[in-house]
């Protein structure tokens, strides 16, 4: 009995051991699994962050480029698009679909249906040889919002959201007030040039006839004086020769009055 009873003790303290060694590694798997688990994550947090940095780099970069080679582009930036209503003069992002249909020629597109009568014009702005237009398709109920120079579209968003519409126009229509600043100041610019010079040239003809006469009055006044002196001079010798003439003939009347007392010499006076 004795030794069934300690065999039994025996087993049920090995049994004992042998669930603790269990337990205690099954505790340690789950430690090194939570471990690794967490190792995990923040690799794939680290990797995350890293290509997040790297996207926005290339998106950063692409819209430079874009708004270098066109300065409309910069406007329709690739960002998260918000649900509510964009703020007036704030760039409208484009939806994949819409980028997408810009890319497939939505200038082309457009320069076909303008030419036909189902495309309404609904609004238009221009600024300088710059302009924005909201056209309307009827029969697909689809907006164009087109920014264009000089009658030549230059960009082209087709849309079927009335809203986006509107906000797009909105910033196109802001896009042609600053793109057409510079141009318009150039305008004004050589307009002030242009009537500067029609100014001077009309006062520099002013005082060419001023300088004209001056030159003849100049001219006029040494000819009176040069005759003033001639004749001044004509005077003088005008006056010696009156005043010569004058002595003569008062010796002429004595000669006469002489011969004549002499002729009548010797006769009776009356």
């Amino acid at each position: 009995m004795n030794d069934k009873w300690r065999v039994r003790q025996v087993a049920v303290v090995a049994l004992m051991l042998l669930g603790g060694a269990q337990a205690g590694c099954a505790q340690s798997l789950a430690d090194q699994a939570q471990a690794q688990g967490k190792a995990q994550a923040q690799a794939q947090a680290k990797a995350q962050s890293a290509a997040q940095g790297t996207a926005n780099l290339a998106a950063n970069t692409a819209v430079s480029t874009v708004a270098a080679q066109d300065p409309a582009a910069a406007s329709v930036q690739p960002q998260a698009e918000s649900a509510a209503q964009p703020l007036p003069g704030t760039p409208v992002a484009l939806t994949p679909e819409e980028a997408q249909q810009n890319a497939a020629g939505n200038v082309a597109e457009l320069q076909q249906m303008i030419r036909g009568s189902d495309l309404n014009e609904l609004r238009t702005t221009y600024n300088g040889t710059y302009g924005a237009s909201l056209l309307f398709y009827g029969k697909e109920m689809t907006y164009y919002v087109a920014l264009f120079q000089n009658k030549t579209f230059w960009r082209v968003i087709k849309t079927s959201d009335e809203t986006r519409a509107e906000a797009i126009y909105r910033d196109f229509a802001q896009k042609t007030l600053q793109l057409s600043d510079v141009e318009i100041r150039r305008t004004r610019l050589e307009a002030q040039k242009a009537f500067t010079a029609r100014m001077i040239a009309l006062t520099q003809d002013h005082a060419n006839r001023l300088q004209a006469d001056l030159t003849i009055a100049r001219q006029q006044q040494a000819l009176v004086a040069d005759q003033q002196k001639q004749t001044r001079a004509q005077a003088n010798a005008l006056q010696v020769e009156k005043a010569a003439a004058q002595d003569q003939l008062r010796a002429v009347q004595r000669q006469v009055q002489e011969l004549q007392r002499q002729v009548e010499g010797g006769l009776p006076v009356q």
